[in-house]
């Protein structure tokens, strides 16, 4: 079996509800794959785009890599002090409100076509 729906699978009640549902719409998208890294699902195109991340309380944090490069403008997404990535967190399938995750989704992948990822590091003095 695929490692990614194994991984859906093995999961309990709420937590399961949730990452097949996240999981269905993420992957409705056209070019999208994903694979388990470092012990959980990422979604990707050209360069990663977002991952599903579980959480205490029996939730699920989808969480968009590129999220400082997002509009956000529906304040979907949630920084929690990380200045690149965002997410939100869900504890319930019926807290998932698709349009707004669609439209961030969208723009998300829209982003990954449209401007090539490239790592900002430090520069040395």
């Amino acid at each position: 079996m695929d490692p990614v729906l194994s991984f859906i699978y093995e999961k309990q009640g709420n937590q399961r509800a949730l990452l097949e549902q996240l999981h269905n719409l993420i992957t409705s998208f056209p070019g999208v794959t994903y694979k388990l890294r470092y012990r959980i699902p990422f979604y990707y195109r050209k360069s990663w785009i977002c991952y599903l991340n579980p959480v205490k309380g029996n939730g699920i944090e989808l969480v968009c890599l590129r999220a400082n490069e997002l509009s956000n403008e529906g304040g979907l997404l949630d920084f929690r002090g990380r200045k690149q990535v965002a997410g939100v967190t869900y504890y319930s399938v019926a807290e998932i409100e698709e349009t707004p995750l669609v439209e961030t989704l969208q723009e998300a992948y829209i982003l990954d076509d449209e401007v090539p990822y490239a790592a900002k590091r430090k520069q040395k003095n």
